[in-house]
């Protein structure tokens, strides 16, 4: 068991936003969340890192108490990725390079920087390794806080909206790295999303909320067209498409 969220609440002043959620990802396991929009998905994120405090509720990561971890502890072993990256006078080498600081020793070792190249390369960013990152678009912004996250070499990996500024391309060529990353590494990873179909296509599991708990969970191909309706409130068909779910909806609003 990699990670084990049990009975987590959390409230924004009086207004619950989470109940009682409880679920479990495994290490070489993609989970998706989902649900529609303000269900939860990414408070859930940043309760898991500790970011938010949850009123109540137990998370656990390799059987250690997060909430009671401090920072430092948390920064090892967990890369978060959030929707929205603000842009600072840093170089592209430099901002991926500040995701080995939970592991530096003083300066960065010829192992830090080797990750770091390795990185850059496998995002196609090597190109822009000296450009500051106050000049990139947003895609190639997003693409430089996910490898950030990768280089920490985390146990687990929280991605929020991981795609939502990139196009076709880099979405597939991003999602496809990181359930590679998931596989080879034996890491544990959860993504928000809010395109079921790209969602479903490289998710091991999905996790869907709704009014702020779990409504349903499991392995991909235990998805149905009535779990989607009855979450997200719209009539959809799901078809099997060269052995991946694919979510067509069944309106014309």
């Amino acid at each position: 068991m990699m990670l084990d969220v049990d009975g987590v609440c959390f409230s924004y002043r009086s207004r619950p936003v989470l109940r009682e959620l409880t679920f479990r990802v495994n290490e070489g396991e993609l989970l998706a969340i989902l649900g529609p929009n303000g269900v939860g998905k990414t408070t859930a994120l940043r309760c898991i890192n500790a970011i938010l405090r949850p009123q109540r509720g137990t998370i656990l990561l390799e059987g250690r108490d997060v909430l009671g971890s401090p920072p430092d502890r948390i920064a090892r072993s967990m890369g978060y990725v959030s929707q929205r990256v603000e842009p600072a006078r840093l170089t592209v080498f430099d901002a991926v390079l500040m995701g080995r600081k939970p592991h530096l020793q003083g300066r960065a070792s010829d192992r830090d920087l080797k990750t770091v190249d390795s990185a850059l390369k496998r995002l196609h960013l090597a190109d822009l390794a000296l450009r500051y990152i106050d000049q990139l678009s947003g895609g190639e912004l997003q693409k430089v806080a996910i490898a950030r996250a990768l280089v920490q070499e985390p146990k687990l990996l929280l991605l929020d909206e991981p795609t939502s500024s990139l196009d076709l391309k880099n979405q597939l060529e991003i999602l496809s790295l990181i359930r590679r990353v998931v596989v080879e590494h034996r890491v544990a990873a959860m993504m928000t999303m809010h395109d079921l179909n790209t969602a479903l296509r490289f998710a091991h599991k999905f996790l869907l909320l709704k009014d702020g708990a779990v409504y349903a969970a499991g392995p991909i191909d235990e998805m149905k067209a009535g779990l989607i309706e009855d979450v997200y409130g719209v009539p959809v068909e799901l078809h099997i498409h060269h052995g991946r779910p694919l979510v067509i909806p069944n309106t014309d609003l």
